[in-house]
């Protein structure tokens, strides 16, 4: 079976274990994010060798926090007790980061779908974050 990319970063970077419920919700939401970027980006670039000016107009229709905010709301019945649990601390976490060309409701909410995304990568389970993003496109109707 291949090695996954957090463990082989992991292993490569030797990366101590850390429990992952000692990590603040911000800091998962930092890890998040990029992950989440990753998946648009890579999608985008998938669909066609496009210009980068092109690609990042194709990009930010689905990185922003309307976006994120609207799939939030769409996955909250179908998040377990604990994703809605990392959800929830993310979403009411204090940032000291202001929401640019967006609402701080959708700013918290797309801040605990960050954290949300940075917990189940850094649990390696990449299955459940591309599941959870796929549904919740879809409920919103929008299609990667």
């Amino acid at each position: 079976m291949e090695e996954s990319l957090i463990a082989k970063l992991k292993r490569e970077f030797n990366c101590k274990e850390v429990d992952i419920n000692e990590y603040s919700p911000l800091t998962l939401a930092y890890i998040g994010d990029s992950i989440y970027d990753v998946i648009v980006r890579t999608v985008v670039v998938e669909r066609g060798n496009r210009s980068a000016n092109n690609l990042h107009k194709m990009a930010i229709k689905y990185v922003n926090a309307a976006t994120q905010a609207a799939m939030a709301d769409a996955l909250q019945e179908e998040l377990t007790e604990d994703e809605l649990t990392v959800y929830r601390r993310g979403r009411n976490a204090k940032s000291y980061a202001k929401a640019k060309n967006a609402t701080l409701n959708d700013y918290r909410k797309a801040t605990g779908m960050e954290a949300l995304l940075g917990y189940l990568y850094l649990q390696d389970n990449m299955d459940r974050i591309i599941e959870l993003m796929k549904l919740s496109l879809h409920k919103i109707n929008i299609e990667l």
